[in-house]
């Protein structure tokens, strides 16, 4: 058995990788770790895991952990790794890291995004995007994984299959975000409330959201390194507990105006094929509903023919394909188990 040790588990992205590892025939649980909430049963902070994760939360010694475990599967707060992971660690263990502490290849990027200067930039150059789709040759041999966004997760896989063959202008691109509230992590904040998220819908982070320049690293890598690649981002916070739908923009390249919504639907069929989580509905339009609670990524894409653009959609949970789900397909991959391997779970409807 595979020894894991999973940390901030008493956030939502935590308690929904042991959700999923529960369901893992090929993995232990070897260290529930949550420094804020350590002493503390894992049952009387989620109700759900009662009889199931009885087992009391601790502290985090890395080296310790290391010594012991096979794998670090790390939903710990943004900043927090990155200040004390060290290659002595990933030596000798291999971390899956849920924050964004080491997604961005440029260190600069996390003082503009992130507010704070990344503190070990030689161990961020050795980390490997896991984006499992897009990036698995690189992730079977990591032993530090840099688990992808949410919302670039599903950004990515909305826009990527026109873009990579240039059918779009790549300088035209709005994408339009909507997510529900756990996206915000489970810490009391005021603005989300019930009263202040309740019937009510709002953007935020405008301009300077911090995923953007995590979606524009995805869609310059993976597109062969298209030049000045530049998108605006708009999310709104939606009165769900999870989910997220992306609606994005963009203008037809001019030599791809008689393309037709056939030729779209093949396109993204084709980018779909060998991609097992990742559906294309041709004529339909995503619905976060059919995705909630599982680790697929539904996408679509609708011909503007009279605008000449392209209207390109997609839903993920964010907990799920977003968060945990992605962290479990990149460890199964990691250690050879069948990428599906206790992911297989339906969405939750109604």
């Amino acid at each position: 058995m595979l020894k894991v040790a999973v940390l901030g588990v008493g956030g939502y992205g935590g308690s929904e990788v042991l959700r999923i590892l529960h369901q893992h025939p090929h993995v232990t649980i070897n260290h529930f770790g949550a420094n804020t909430q350590a002493g503390v049963s894992i049952s009387q902070s989620f109700g759900q895991f009662l009889g199931i994760f009885d087992n009391t939360m601790q502290k985090n010694d890395l080296l310790e952990i290391a010594e012991d475990n096979d794998c670090i599967v790390a939903a710990t707060p943004h900043e927090f790794l990155a200040k004390i992971l060290t290659s002595e660690v990933t030596n000798n263990v291999v971390v899956i890291d849920l924050s964004a502490d080491f997604r961005l290849k440029n260190p600069d990027k996390y003082q503009e995004y992130y507010h704070f200067v990344h503190p070990n930039p030689t161990l961020l150059q050795s980390a490997v995007y896991g984006l499992c789709e897009l990036n698995k040759g690189h992730i079977y041999n990591a032993n530090l994984i840099a688990n992808p966004g949410c919302y670039p997760t599903c950004s990515t896989f909305c826009i990527l299959p026109l873009l990579q063959r240039d059918i779009i202008q790549h300088s035209s691109i709005i994408i339009d975000a909507k997510s529900g509230v756990s996206g915000a992590g489970r810490n009391a904040k005021l603005e989300n409330n019930f009263c202040e998220v309740y019937e009510n819908i709002k953007a935020y982070g405008l301009i300077k959201h911090r995923h953007i320049a995590e979606i524009e690293q995805n869609l310059y890598l993976f597109s062969q390194g298209l030049d000045d690649m530049s998108v605006t981002f708009t999310p709104h916070l939606v009165p769900m507990n999870r989910g997220i739908l992306i609606t994005a923009y963009a203008n037809l390249a001019e030599r791809y105006n008689d393309i037709t919504q056939a030729d779209i639907d093949s396109i993204y069929e084709e980018f779909c094929a060998d991609k097992y989580f990742v559906r294309y509905l041709s004529g339909v339009a995503p619905q976060t509903r059919w995705v909630r609670g599982s680790n697929f990524v539904d996408i679509s894409a609708c011909l503007d023919k009279r605008n000449k653009r392209v209207i390109m959609m997609g839903a993920i949970d964010n907990l799920v394909k977003g968060a945990a789900g992605s962290a479990i397909q990149n460890l199964n991959i990691r250690f050879g188990f069948p990428e599906n391997t206790a992911l297989e779970s339906i969405a939750l409807f109604p």
